[in-house]
C-alpha cells in the first residue's frame, strides 16, 4: 500500500483552505486519515488548552499563517527542516513535520495506538511550536520529476533484483498492489492542486513503497558487496521520493502553482 504521512495531509488541505479551494470544516476533517480519532492540537497562538484543527486552523490564519510546508526527515537528512535542534530532533523521531510561512512555526504529531491488529485505532495530538525563520531548499516539480527520473534508471537493476523473490507469496502480493494502487486525483491531493503535482507525488509515493519492499529481501544479491550497493542503491532513491513527495505538497505555494 502506498504510504501517506499525516503532516502532508494537514499541508494539503491546509493550502487549500488558505488558498480558498476548501472549507474550513472540509479542510480540519480531511486532516484526520482513517481510523484517527479527533485530532487535538497543542500550542496554538492565542489557545491555553489543547483545540480542535477548526479552532486551530482559524487561530493560525489569524496569526499570519499563509501557508503550510511538509518535512520528512530522517537521521542525518534532515530534509525540509530549519531548526531549531530540539525541533527537529523531536520531527526526526516520527519522520514528518509542518512549518509555516508567515510566523514561523513549526508542528509535530505524535500518534498513540491502540487496539488489536486488523482493528486498530489512533489517538493524535500535535504540537506547533516557534522554529528558526527562513525557507529550507526543496526542488520544483520539474526538477523532482527529473530526480525521480534519473534515480529511477540508476536503481532500476537493483529494483529489478526484488523479482527474483516473487515465488515468496507475501512480497509477490505486495508489490502488486503496490504498482496496481490507483487512486482519483482528489483521493491524492486537495483541491487546487495542479494534475502535475498528483502525477509527482503518486509516482513517488509508489517508489517509496517499492524501495521499502526491496529492503525487506536480499533480492538476487549473493555477496556483501552486491548487497551493500544495493542498499545504497535504494537509499537514494529513498531520499529522492522524499523530496519529490515535499515539491508535489508545495506547488500550490510557487508562483502559477494553482
Amino acid at each position: 500500500m502506498l504510504s501517506e504521512h499525516r503532516s502532508g495531509r494537514l499541508v494539503a488541505w491546509g493550502n487549500a483552505w488558505l488558498s480558498g479551494h476548501t472549507s474550513l470544516d472540509s479542510a480540519a476533517e480531511q486532516v484526520r486519515a482513517d481510523g484517527d480519532e479527533p485530532h487535538r492540537v497543542a500550542g496554538v497562538p492565542g489557545e491555553d488548552a489543547d483545540v480542535s484543527w477548526t479552532v486551530a486552523l482559524g487561530r493560525l490564519r489569524a496569526a499570519g499563517v499563509t501557508g503550510f510546508r511538509l518535512a520528512l526527515p530522517r537521521p542525518g537528512d534532515p530534509l525540509g527542516l530549519k531548526g531549531p535542534a530540539a525541533f527537529n530532533q523531536a520531527a526526526i523521531e516520527v519522520g514528518e513535520a509542518v512549518l509555516t510561512d508567515g510566523p514561523a512555526l513549526g508542528i509535530v504529531p505524535s500518534v498513540a495506538g491502540y487496539g488489536p491488529d486488523g482493528d486498530r485505532g489512533h489517538a493524535v495530538r500535535w504540537t506547533v511550536t516557534p522554529v528558526e525563520s527562513g525557507a529550507a531548499p526543496v526542488p520544483t516539480l520539474s526538477e523532482a520529476e527529473r530526480e525521480l527520473n534519473a534515480a529511477l534508471r540508476e536503481a532500476a537493476e537493483e529494483l529489478a533484483r526484488l523479482d527474483v523473490a516473487r515465488w515468496r507469496p507475501e512480497l509477490a502480493e505486495s508489490l502488486a498492489a503496490i504498482r496496481g494502487h490507483g487512486r482519483a486525483p482528489e483521493a491524492v491531493l486537495a483541491p487546487g492542486y495542479p494534475p502535475r503535482a498528483v502525477k509527482v507525488l503518486t509516482q513517488a509515493q509508489r517508489l517509496a513503497a517499492i524501495a521499502d519492499l526491496a529492503k525487506q529481501d536480499e533480492g538476487g544479491s549473493v555477496t556483501a558487496l552486491e548487497s551493500r550497493l544495493r542498499a545504497s542503491a535504494l537509499v537514494g532513491l529513498e531520499r529522492v521520493t522524499r523530496r519529490a513527495q515535499l515539491a508535489a505538497y508545495h506547488s500550490i505555494l510557487e508562483p502559477g502553482g494553482q
